[in-house]
């Protein structure tokens, strides 16, 4: 019985290789004609979907690239807008400063004219009030000095002259 067993072995191998072949050939030729065209079809749509998604990203990459291309040139138009108006303020700013000293200047020439004019009016009140009791007092001097009362025409001559002695003591001191 031994040899029975041994040559047995030999041929259920060989059975066995031929039916696991023929399963395996059987198992790719219903793969082919079953599922073949579905698994072609799925890496078709992976293959495009990849595709699609690296050409997304390209264009992604170039709207982002031409945002930060217009948003640095917007910042560019700022900072232009922003120095034009600084540029601006400062130049308004230069000219209320002139217009400030111009009118200081101008009020202090009215101010000065009109203390000179009040002066004047002042040095004439005082002139005039000097006058008068310059002339009281060189009236009662002369009737004293003449004990009698002068007349007019003496007295307007006494005053003028002592007026016309004042006046050019004054301009000598």
């Amino acid at each position: 019985m031994l040899n029975l067993v041994i040559a047995e072995a030999p041929n259920t191998t060989l059975g066995n290789l031929i039916v696991v072949t023929g399963s395996f050939l059987i198992l790719l030729l219903l793969l082919k004609k079953f599922a073949w065209k579905s698994v072609i079809e799925i890496l078709k749509k992976r293959e495009e979907k990849i595709a699609n998604d690296l050409d997304s990203a390209e264009q992604s990459r170039i709207k982002a690239a031409q945002l930060a291309q217009e948003r640095e040139t917007q910042l560019q138009s700022s900072r232009s807008d922003a120095a034009d108006i600084i540029k601006n303020a400062k130049e308004n700013g230069e000219l209320s400063r002139q217009n400030i000293i111009k009118d200081a200047k101008e009020e202090a020439t009215r101010l000065k004219d009109r203390t000179k004019v009040e002066i004047k009016e002042e040095r004439e009140n005082a002139l005039t009030a000097v006058k008068d009791d310059v002339a009281d007092l060189s009236l009662q001097i002369a009737e004293k000095l003449l004990n009698k009362e002068l007349t007019g025409d003496a007295h307007e001559e006494l005053i003028n002259q002592y007026i016309d002695r004042l006046g050019t003591t004054k301009h000598e001191a």
